[in-house]
């Protein structure tokens, strides 16, 4: 899975797929910055799932917004986010059946949309907010 804007460093191949929750009332930040030469930082809205790919070594800071100011609200190791074990080329290795090629592409797929619908919902949130 690629990530849209900032896509993970090349040479890697220890990438996980990844899930956070923001399970709070507040809108979140969440950023990467223990990955060198790599920029990842995404708004989390209240009830929001963030999907993302990330190295197994990778720390997801959670930074809690408060009117005019962050605070860091929480450190995660991204190997505890983990929903999937290995990456797309090793599936690709694997003799699976038709059945279960069906259900990873149906899955890669779902998480496309739900991606796409977070996408859609930040930019009409931030549409919203801006007029």
């Amino acid at each position: 899975m690629a990530q849209i804007l900032d896509p993970l460093p090349s040479g890697n191949s220890d990438r996980i797929l990844c899930c956070y929750v923001n399970a709070t009332s507040h809108i979140q930040i969440a950023r990467i910055s223990n990955v060198p030469n790599w920029y990842f930082e995404r708004v989390v809205f209240p009830g929001q799932r963030l999907v993302f790919e990330a190295m197994s070594e990778a720390n997801l800071e959670i930074h809690t917004g408060m009117m005019a100011s962050a605070i860091l609200s929480d450190t995660i190791p991204c190997d505890r986010l983990c929903i999937s074990e290995g990456n797309d080329s090793e599936l690709n290795t694997i003799d699976l059946h038709d059945e279960e090629k069906k259900e990873i592409n149906d899955n890669t797929r779902k998480i496309e949309i739900q991606k796409k619908r977070n996408l859609e919902t930040v930019e009409t949130l931030t549409t919203a907010y801006v007029s």
